[in-house]
C-alpha cells in the first residue's frame, strides 16, 4: 500500500501526461520519501494496463539497483523482471522490466531493443550535454523507439555549473514536485535534524575550484591536518553524548583514513569506507556498524546515495562542497525516522550550510558563466520595494540598508532543516499586485492578518521571474488557490490578486524572522482537513 504521498506522486504524473506536455518530466522527492516504492508502483501499473510496455530503471550505483529491484518484488511477487548490473553479477534481458546499471548498458541498446518507457533514479548525474553514458543510451534507445518516454527522479533536480537539470539543452522539461520535507516530517516518515555552531571550523581560503567544485586534492591538503581533525573529533565526543551511529563526511581518502585513526586514538571504535575497500571489507564493516559494534564511521565520497541506516544520529561533517546536491545528500543520511530518538545532530565543521542554506530551502546552482540568474533580493522595510541583495540605500524610495555582517565560513543559525518558526492564526489576507521599481517585473504581494496584537506577515511572489524563482512562485501560486479554492482563469495579476483575495486564507501561517524580514514556511487550510 502506497504512502498518501506516494500515490499522489503518480497521480500527478499521469495529470502532467493527460496535459498534453512535450519532453520528459522529473518527480522531485525528498530524500527518504521512498522513491523505490514509487517506481514499482509505476512499473506495475504501466504493465497491468498495457501489458506490452517495456521498461528500462536505470540508476549508476548497485545498491540502488537492488532496493529498486527488491521493492518491485514487495508490490508485486512475480513481477516480470530481470537485472543487468555486472557489479551485481547478473546479465538478464528479455523481461518487460529490466533493472539496469547505466555502466552495463550505456553501450547495449542493440541488447535492451525497443523500450518505450526509462526511468531514471538520481537523474540529476544524466548530463545536459549529448554526451556521456545516460545521453549516448538515450539517443541509441531513441533510435530504436522514437516515441520513447523518460522520466526522472532526483532529490536534487540541478548540476554543479549547469543549475536546474530542465534548463536547455537538458533532456528534462519540467519538474513535478509532490511532496515537501516539512510535509514528511510533520507526518512522521522524516526525522528532523539539529545542528549546532561548532567551535572548530575548517579553512578553505586558497582552495581553487575546477567544474564550480573545489580541487579534492588541494582541499584535503587544506583540511586534513592533525590539528583540525584532533580538534572536530575532540568536539563530536564532547557533544556526541550517548549517540550510538556516527557518520563523518571527509573530504578524501586518506582524510577518512586520518579521521578515523584519530578516533581510535581518543577511544572510539572506529572504521573507514572508502571507493578502495574490498567489498567483503565493506559489507562486514557496514553489518557491525548498524549492530551497534562500530560507533563511528568515516568516509569519502561513498556512503551518500545508496546507503540508509535509520538510526544514525551523528553526523560529522569534514567536507567543504560547492554541490548543493551532495550537500543534501550527505544531510540526507540523518533523516530516516530512528528506534530511539526523534532528531539527528549535525556538526558542520566545513560551512556548507551556510554557503548553501537550510535544506528545505536550498538553490540551485547557477550555470557556469551565464550571469543571467536572478539577482537575490531583499525586501525594503519602509516601502516594500524588492532590491538587489547588494544595494546599500532602496533604489525606490532611498531608504538605507543596515550594513551587512560579515560572512564567516560557519552556520547563520542553528536550524538546518529552516522549518522552525512562529505560528499565526489567520483572520484574512490580502493580495496585490506589486511593480519592482527597479527591474519593472510584476509579482504579488499577499499580506497575513492575524489578531490585533500580532504585527501583518507580508511573503512576495515572483511569478514573473525568470527561472527558478519564477517556476517556484508559479507552482506555489497553484498550490495556494487549490487549498483556498479559488479557481483561477486569468493570467492578468490584478485579476487573480481580487480572486485570490475573496478565497479563503490558510488558517495558519509559519514564518520566520529573518533580520527585520519574515519568510512564510508553512501554511495550513483547516477546510481541507
Amino acid at each position: 500500500m502506497l504512502r498518501d504521498y506516494q500515490q499522489r506522486s503518480i497521480d500527478h504524473l499521469y495529470q502532467w501526461f493527460r496535459n498534453g506536455n512535450e519532453g520528459n518530466p522529473c518527480l522531485v522527492l525528498p530524500t527518504g520519501s521512498g522513491k523505490s516504492h514509487i517506481v514499482a508502483a509505476l512499473c506495475k501499473d504501466a504493465l497491468q494496463n498495457w501489458p506490452e510496455t517495456r521498461v528500462l530503471m536505470l540508476t549508476h550505483v548497485k545498491e540502488l539497483i537492488e532496493q529498486n529491484a527488491e521493492k518491485m518484488r514487495l508490490h508485486w511477487p512475480g513481477a516480470p523482471m530481470g537485472i543487468y548490473s555486472a557489479s551485481i553479477g547478473r546479465r538478464q534481458l528479455g523481461e518487460p522490466i529490466t533493472f539496469a546499471g547505466i555502466q552495463s548498458v550505456r553501450d547495449k541498446a542493440h541488447l535492451l531493443g525497443h523500450i518505450d518507457l526509462c526511468i531514471i533514479d538520481e537523474c540529476h548525474l544524466v548530463g545536459h550535454k549529448d554526451e556521456g553514458g545516460y545521453r549516448t543510451l538515450l539517443s541509441d534507445l531513441k533510435d530504436i523507439n522514437a516515441n520513447l518516454r523518460v522520466i526522472g527522479l532526483t532529490a536534487t533536480p540541478w548540476r554543479l555549473g549547469h543549475g536546474l537539470i530542465t534548463d536547455a539543452p537538458a533532456i528534462f522539461s519540467d519538474l513535478i514536485e509532490p511532496v515537501s520535507i516539512q510535509e514528511l516530517i510533520q507526518k512522521k516518515h522524516l526525522s528532523q535534524l539539529r545542528s549546532k555552531v561548532t567551535t572548530s571550523k575548517l579553512n578553505v581560503d586558497g582552495v581553487h575550484k575546477r567544474g564550480g567544485e573545489y580541487i579534492e586534492s588541494e582541499l584535503q591538503a587544506a583540511v586534513d591536518t592533525d590539528e583540525n581533525n584532533i580538534a572536530a573529533v575532540k568536539e563530536v565526543i564532547e557533544r556526541a553524548g550517548d549517540r550510538k551511529a556516527w557518520l563523518f563526511f571527509c573530504a578524501g581518502v586518506q582524510h577518512a583514513q586520518n579521521v578515523r585513526d584519530v578516533l581510535k586514538g581518543f577511544g572510539i571504535v572506529a572504521e573507514c569506507v572508502t571507493g578502495a575497500t574490498p567489498k567483503a571489507e565493506r559489507e562486514k564493516i557496514l553489518t557491525l556498524y548498524k549492530a551497534g559494534e562500530i560507533r563511528a564511521l568515516t568516509n569519502a565520497n561513498v556512503l551518500t546515495t545508496g546507503f540508509d541506516y535509520p538510526d544514525i544520529d551523528l553526523i560529522a561533517m569534514l567536507r567543504p562542497t560547492m554541490s548543493p546536491s551532495l550537500y543534501v545528500q550527505m544531510a540526507g543520511r540523518g533523516m530516516r525516522p530512528k528506534s530511539h530518538t526523534d532528531h539527528c545532530l549535525v556538526l558542520d565543521f566545513a560551512g556548507v550550510v551556510a554557503t548553501h542554506g537550510p535544506i528545505t530551502a536550498v538553490q540551485p546552482p547557477k550555470k557556469a558563466g551565464s550571469g543571467n540568474g536572478e539577482a537575490p533580493v531583499k525586501v525594503c522595510e519602509a516601502c516594500h520595494e524588492l532590491c538587489p541583495i547588494s544595494a546599500r540605500k532602496c533604489p525606490a524610495c532611498g531608504a538605507p540598508f543596515p550594513e551587512p555582517e560579515k560572512k564567516a565560513l560557519t552556520l547563520h543559525i542553528d536550524d538546518i532543516m529552516g522549518i522552525e518558526g512562529t505560528k499565526m492564526s489567520v483572520r484574512s489576507w490580502i493580495w496585490r499586485k506589486h511593480t519592482s521599481k527597479t527591474s519593472g517585473k510584476e509579482m504579488f504581494a499577499v499580506t497575513y492578518y492575524g489578531d490585533l496584537s500580532d504585527p501583518p506577515v507580508t511573503e512576495y511572489l515572483t511569478v514573473t521571474h525568470d527561472g527558478y524563482a519564477g517556476q517556484k512562485a508559479v507552482k506555489t501560486l497553484l498550490d495556494m488557490a487549490n487549498k483556498s479554492r479559488a479557481i483561477i482563469n486569468s493570467d492578468d495579476l490584478e485579476e487573480t490578486a481580487k480572486i485570490m483575495t475573496k478565497a479563503t486564507p490558510p488558517s495558519v501561517v509559519e514564518y520566520r524572522k529573518e533580520g527585520k524580514y519574515s519568510r512564510i514556511i508553512n501554511r495550513e487550510w483547516r477546510i481541507n482537513e
